[in-house]
């Protein structure tokens, strides 16, 4: 039985996380934490959950909480999850953050993109990516795994087949990706109010968002080389969810059929992607609630183009159901205990 810590266990994130864990026969919740001075029944937090359990979320002294698990879930803010996670790993303690800090290799990319130096640059190097279906293998070995983000999540299951196989143009390709509001967090922003989303539908941080290094750097490690994205990400006016539509050019001599094969031995054995085949296309509506990534592809365009659809649910295969997933293989649980 592992024992399990969530720190930051109020956000939308946390809270997925404990749904989850208490359902989990293999590991045990021993610690929910929260900067709040007053402790919250988890029964009060999460209403469905009534009568099954008596854990309480509360604000932890430092000492206490590192005795008080082997396996700590991260679910701060960005720069903050960072020194946390350093602190738990120089401690011996196996960790999975949720939150950016661990995912992008280059400190310079963080700055960049995040506008603040790295709090804990160390923890870079030591951090392995958390997306099963590329890394499984490191993913076994590792004591601190940065959970993929959202948007990369859907975008690098899309093009991982393609990018792997040399199949497409690397420079040719296009992210349209829309996100449920959920995707921004609990936190309180003039754009995440009712009156702003409701009967609207925008496009935001064109060029800008922070998730492109993120989906640029898996997608050059496939490839071997740099590639570089077009990425757009929109909000939708639904809770949660995200749909990814990405385009690119077959290289020349690329048959149509070879794009789909390529997806089919992709994902044959994988739990949690779902091949929906040529010309079948996923609605957000089939993963929500799952950890599942439904993907669905049109191989021939024409120009020789090719369009990939997938769709996950932001809060499970783009963050929490994903780091149980990552859990899983990392102790050795069959990989979708908790999630199926």
């Amino acid at each position: 039985m592992i024992r399990c810590a969530v720190v930051g266990a109020t956000g939308f994130t946390g809270i997925e996380l404990i749904k989850i864990l208490v359902r989990h026969p293999g590991v045990s919740l021993t610690a929910l934490t929260t900067r709040q001075d007053k402790p919250i029944p988890v029964n009060d937090l999460i209403p469905v959950l009534s009568r099954k359990t008596s854990l309480v979320v509360r604000n932890y002294a430092w000492k206490e909480l590192l005795r008080s698990a082997d396996l700590f879930f991260i679910c701060l803010p960005h720069t903050e999850a960072a020194q946390t996670a350093a602190k738990l790993f120089r401690a011996g303690k196996i960790v999975i953050d949720l939150s950016a800090d661990a995912r992008l290799k280059r400190a310079s990319d963080y700055v960049t993109w995040y506008g603040h130096k790295h709090p804990a640059p160390q923890i870079l190097k030591k951090s392995v990516y958390g997306l099963p279906e590329i890394y499984r293998e490191k993913i076994r070995e590792a004591n601190l795994i940065a959970n993929p983000g959202c948007y990369p999540t859907g975008a690098a299951l899309a093009l991982w087949p393609l990018v792997k196989r040399g199949l497409i143009e690397l420079d040719s390709i296009i992210i349209d990706a829309k996100s449920g509001v959920s995707g921004a967090g609990k936190k309180l922003s003039p754009a995440a109010h009712f009156c702003e989303v409701d009967q609207n539908f925008k496009a935001y941080k064109v060029n800008t968002h922070q998730h492109t290094p993120e989906i640029e750097q898996t997608l050059s490690d496939q490839a071997g080389r740099p590639v570089k994205v077009t990425f757009v990400p929109h909000l939708l006016p639904i809770d949660r969810g995200i749909l990814s539509t990405v385009y690119a050019r077959r290289k020349k001599g690329v048959n149509p059929a070879a794009v789909v094969k390529a997806f089919q031995e992709a994902y044959a054995d994988e739990a949690f992607v779902r091949f929906r085949g040529e010309g079948v296309f996923p609605p957000v509506k089939d993963t929500t609630g799952t950890n599942f990534c439904d993907i669905g592809v049109a191989a021939d365009c024409a120009g020789g183009r090719i369009i990939v659809i997938s769709a996950i649910d932001n809060l499970l295969k783009g963050a929490s159901g994903q780091a149980v997933q990552n859990m899983n293989i990392r102790f050795d649980f069959p990989e979708g205990q908790g999630l199926l």
